[in-house]
């Protein structure tokens, strides 16, 4: 039978670690400029492609990082770099030239990974399908894979209406702050790889 109790310690925990509210800025940011049709269509990318990442690691990843001996404090500290350039680009306002990032699509990198799909979704997913015994907590583990990624959708999606209210003025603040924030986050992920690591020696 469907287990909620696992469903709602999964979602809960992917909920804070992919944070709905605080990619709002980071989306608006790294999609400005653009036709608001083209920004639905990456909301529902970035999205899709998060889901993807995630379905495959959740499938195979013990298998993926075994075999190329990948450790997860490795996963976090790479992904931390990576979201580190993206962060830097935005306070630097680079991302704002359209000759940089019109053929771009930020809906698979950096959004849909390593910003939604990151290490710790992913190694969160990982030893939840492992620790799920039974079709009833395996259901209930995908459903909440499943739930997570329609709420980062939905709040993309209307995020969007943002910018209708805050226009180009706002949008270069949103920008700046998203830098802000994404650095923190990006350096806070490559301090708790390396914390790991020392931990693990």
């Amino acid at each position: 039978m469907f287990d909620f109790a696992v469903f709602g310690s999964l979602f809960v925990t992917l909920f804070v670690i992919m944070d709905p509210p605080g990619i709002t800025p980071i989306f608006l940011a790294l999609t400005s400029g653009r036709p608001a049709k083209i920004q639905r269509k990456m909301a529902w990318q970035a999205a899709a492609v998060a889901f993807g990442v995630i379905a495959v690691f959740g499938l195979f990843g013990h298998q993926i990082l075994g075999r190329l001996h990948i450790t997860p404090p490795a996963l976090m500290i790479a992904g931390g770099l990576l979201l580190l350039l993206v962060a830097l680009s935005l306070l630097t306002g680079k991302s704002e030239q359209p000759t940089q990032t019109k053929d771009v699509n930020v809906a698979l990198v950096p959004l849909g990974m390593p910003l939604l799909a990151g290490p710790g979704a992913i190694v969160s997913v990982i030893l939840a399908v492992q620790h799920a015994h039974g079709v009833g907590e395996q259901l209930s583990v995908w459903a909440a894979i499943a739930a997570m990624h329609v709420v980062l959708w939905l709040v993309m999606r209307y995020s969007l209406l943002i910018i209708r209210v805050i226009k180009d003025g706002g949008v270069v603040l949103v920008t700046r702050l998203a830098g802000m924030m994404l650095s923190a986050l990006a350096v806070q992920q490559i301090i708790n790889g390396v914390t790991q690591v020392v931990r693990g020696a």
